[in-house]
């Protein structure tokens, strides 16, 4: 979907299309680090970039839908936080090198080179010392999985998201469970998670 696309999306739903709550695993790996500059790729509505500015990270987030940027910029005077939002194609747009303590790109499913070409530009924007997280639809949710694109060219594999970021230190790589209910029932997600460090 092109960006055109995804503003309709979001122009049509008259309350946030995903919620306003952080991402669980966002959550679980940011929670004991001290905030520092962050950047939120293909941020959407702002959930995580919010939440990262409610616990004192100094936060740039981008995505090139301007009606979701649009309702990141809602959500944040709602919360009483600042976070610098830019409009702007993450396969294009080149974050600062060695500016940010934190790389998140979280649910970001486009083709393999274009996909490489944004964990490029992550593995440069990070500081020494300072983290990548990826969080996604795992290719395995295709067949153990619910929810998430249904094209295994999108999909990600923790292996595959290594791959593309040679020279950090990788402290977690895996297929991770998320609990979600659809139709009054509990099963699961499958997510990739991929943390790496800077050395």
């Amino acid at each position: 979907m092109d960006s055109d696309a995804w503003d309709e999306r979001y122009a049509s739903a008259p309350e946030l299309v995903w919620t306003a709550e952080p991402n669980r695993f966002v959550v679980e790996e940011v929670a004991g680090l001290s905030p520092g500059r962050a950047i939120d790729l293909a941020a959407g509505e702002g959930r995580n970039a919010v939440w990262l500015a409610q616990q004192g990270w100094e936060v740039t987030a981008v995505d090139f839908s301007a009606v979701a940027v649009e309702r990141g910029r809602e959500l944040a005077r709602q919360r009483d936080v600042n976070v610098d939002w830019q409009v702007a194609d993450v396969t294009e747009y080149k974050p600062p090198a060695d500016g940010f303590d934190l790389v998140l790109i979280a649910y970001l499913h486009l083709p393999a080179a274009e996909i490489a070409t944004v964990l490029s530009h992550a593995r440069d924007a990070v500081r020494a010392g300072g983290r990548v997280l990826v969080v996604g639809h795992d290719l395995a949710n295709l067949s153990g999985g619910t929810g998430g694109p249904r094209d295994p060219d999108v999909l990600l594999a923790p292996e595959a998201v290594v791959k593309e970021l040679p020279g950090l230190r990788i402290r977690r790589a895996e297929t991770a469970r998320r609990p979600v209910t659809v139709e009054g029932r509990a099963v699961d997600a499958l997510d990739t998670v991929v943390v790496a460090e800077r050395p």
